[in-house]
């Protein structure tokens, strides 16, 4: 085959390869795609708003720490926290990793570990780390602290969470006192 052959066949093939683009959108113009009136599944933890602009984070009730820590495992909260562990340090040495060292987070400031880097978004949040504030963190990090650099998707199970909270609670060499129940 000489080349005139082979031009041939190349506009051809990008002729064919427009003529494709072009009816796409020429299709996708006329034709607007229609939404199901209910959704195939839903997504749990999703709120959906009807406005079309960002849904309201859902306020969720603090529990009675009191109560819950009464009824934690720290052991288990211990085995549970290696998923932290691959980025933040447990031990007394609060050495810095990936993450900012948890000995002895509970009722700490937040963004005060020298030597490690916090988002502007955490140094904004300010305050100290409560129990409360611990479990809304740790269930939803991003949002908690919108703009955090943490990257870990939270545990949404209550149990663990609590669990983890209580061994956090014994990170410490004077642990905070764990609240009373209340009535």
């Amino acid at each position: 085959m000489d080349s005139f052959e082979w031009n041939k066949i190349i506009g051809a093939v990008l002729g064919t390869a427009i003529f494709i683009f072009v009816v796409r959108l020429v299709a996708e113009t006329i034709y607007e795609p229609e939404k199901p009136a209910k959704p195939g599944y839903v997504v749990e933890g999703v709120v959906e708003n009807p406005s079309g602009g960002a849904a309201a984070p859902v306020e969720e009730a603090l529990p009675d720490w009191g109560t819950v820590l009464a009824k934690a495992d720290a052991a288990q909260g211990k085995a549970t926290s290696s998923k932290c562990e691959a980025c933040h340090d447990t031990s007394s040495a609060k050495t810095v990793k990936i993450g900012p060292p948890l000995f002895g987070v509970v009722d700490r400031p937040r963004a005060s570990i020298a030597g490690f880097s916090y988002s502007g978004a955490m140094k904004a949040k300010g305050g100290t780390w409560t129990y409360d504030d611990l479990n809304q963190f740790i269930n939803n990090p991003k949002g908690f602290v919108p703009g955090t650099a943490m990257g870990f998707a939270g545990i949404q199970k209550d149990s663990e969470r609590a669990d983890v909270i209580d061994y956090l609670h014994t990170l410490s060499d004077n642990p905070v006192p764990l609240p009373t129940a209340s009535k």
